[in-house]
């Protein structure tokens, strides 16, 4: 009961996922989505190897638009407008750095990487129609030994997440098991922000928040289609909206850390597809 008013308020600001029918994907979607999550894996994999002191969030753009043309696909996120927002999202990535807990917008006062930074690489793409869904945050150089455990405790509470993903179970049980991670390590959990059903559409019901009781919320069937992304900030867990209208950054001013992949819900364990 607690939890009810936060619940609450996050199907407000998250609306456009709850006036969708959760839609199950058809095998004919479900091999499309494989081809496609293929295709962002490994565009993702060549964005990573770029990252290093000097790059500008804007070159990792430039460089992002590149990899997805090749493949013959489109982001799935430029000129995208979620349910409440100003204006469509002018970019094909979110670039965020350091603070910035996800949405930033890499061309619009392009931030230039340091050594010791992290930062929050997070994109869609269609293809054939079909949309698939990632996230990954990585260094930029060297970085302290208190940021690789803060990154890796994250990456593990998505794994922790997919691992509990399969037909039969709950919403709940996939935000429990997030949730119970970042809490063993003391990390604040982004309660604002959640991952979400997608493939025919960006966001698409459920909502898969990263706290949350098992048991509890819409249950899972095989045939779904979810982004599951854990969001933790080494701080505290709130957040605030800048003025841009989409980046999110961390209220103290501690790093914040993203990870995402698209997964296909199944009757044994779920089937990653970004991969």
């Amino acid at each position: 009961m607690e939890r009810e008013p936060q619940q609450r308020y996050i199907r407000i600001l998250l609306g456009d996922y709850i006036y969708n029918m959760i839609k199950l994907k058809t095998k004919e979607d479900i091999k499309i989505l494989r081809e496609g999550g293929k295709h962002l894996a490994e565009i993702m994999r060549d964005v990573i190897a770029i990252v290093k002191p000097g790059i500008s969030t804007n070159d990792i753009e430039d460089f992002l638009i590149k990899k997805i043309e090749e493949k013959g696909d489109r982001s799935a996120i430029l000129n995208y407008k979620p349910y409440g927002a100003k204006r469509p999202y002018p970019a094909n990535s979110c670039i965020s750095v350091n603070d910035e807990v996800v949405h930033g917008i890499p061309i619009e006062n392009p931030r230039i990487l340091k050594d010791g930074d992290i930062v929050g690489i997070d994109f869609a793409i269609e293809h054939k129609s079909l949309i698939t869904d990632m996230s990954v945050t990585v260094p930029v150089g060297n970085i302290s030994e208190e940021l690789k455990d803060f990154l890796e405790v994250t990456k593990s509470a998505l794994m922790a997440g997919i691992k509990v993903a399969k037909a039969g179970k709950r919403v709940g049980d996939i935000s429990s098991a997030i949730e119970k991670v970042g809490l063993a390590h003391g990390y604040g959990i982004v309660e604002e922000l959640s991952g979400h059903g997608v493939g025919y559409s960006v966001h698409e019901d459920p909502f898969v928040p990263n706290y949350g009781d098992p048991g509890e919320g819409e249950r899972l069937v095989a045939g779904m289609v979810l982004a599951i992304e854990p969001m933790f900030n080494m701080g505290s867990k709130y957040i605030y909206l800048c003025d841009d209208g989409y980046t999110y950054k961390t209220k103290d001013g501690k790093p914040s850390a993203h990870f995402e992949h698209t997964v296909l819900i199944t009757k044994g364990k779920a089937e990653i597809l970004t991969v």
